[in-house]
């Protein structure tokens, strides 16, 4: 078997085994399941609190609560592949965030107007999950069986800080380069040279996780 296809079998077989071990009572299985998804948590974290509420809040510490709540509600949790798993990450982060703009009353009042906090959340973090998806290129016919925003979230980590923050800010909170150098405090122009490199390196990260 090659490297590539290793890097990338190794993740799927490793999900539905430590389900199924997180089944038979094994905690350490279902945290050890839990860490192949903080990256992709994390990112989707950041891009709904950046683009969404625009709230003052750490996505990591979103992130901490949407894991405990996953140990605690686990039993009741009935999936058996990684999209599953994925989809109900995603669902209880969504809560969490909402929770969290009640407490801050980031808001509120306008969209109670329209619709529930929940339902913005629900369809905001559903256009970034397939923004994210979107900027991998084509997967190979065994990366497919991965998710890919989960593979794209992976190979942004990987990243070095400021390739990941102008992926992040141009491409996923859809801002203008002139936004995006304001935020990094660089000139426009060093944004698009650097923002070019780091869709190289992002291209070569993508290709290693495959």
């Amino acid at each position: 078997m090659t490297r590539g296809a290793l890097l990338m079998s190794d993740p799927i077989r490793s999900a539905e085994e430590l389900l199924e071990r997180a089944r038979g009572g094994d905690l350490e299985a279902f945290g050890d399941l839990l860490a192949q998804y903080r990256n992709y948590a994390r990112l989707l974290a950041r891009t709904l609190i950046g683009t969404t509420l625009r709230l003052r809040l750490d996505p990591s510490d979103l992130v901490q609560e949407t894991f405990l709540e996953a140990h605690r509600d686990f039993p009741r949790f009935e999936g058996s592949s990684e999209r599953e798993v994925v989809a109900w990450l995603r669902r209880i982060l969504v809560r969490n965030l909402a929770d969290q703009a009640r407490r801050q009353k980031a808001g509120l009042r306008d969209y109670r107007r329209q619709e529930s906090l929940e339902g913005v959340l629900e369809r905001s973090g559903a256009r970034i999950q397939q923004m994210i998806a979107s900027n991998a290129s084509s997967p190979s016919a065994a990366a497919s069986k991965r998710e890919q925003a989960v593979l794209l979230a992976d190979a942004l980590a990987a990243l070095p800080a400021d390739y990941r923050e102008v992926i992040i800010l141009r491409n996923l909170e859809r801002l203008r380069f002139e936004e995006v150098a304001a935020r990094m405090n660089r000139s426009p122009g060093a944004v698009r040279m650097l923002w070019t490199r780091a869709l190289e390196r992002l291209s070569g990260a993508l290709e290693d996780l495959r």
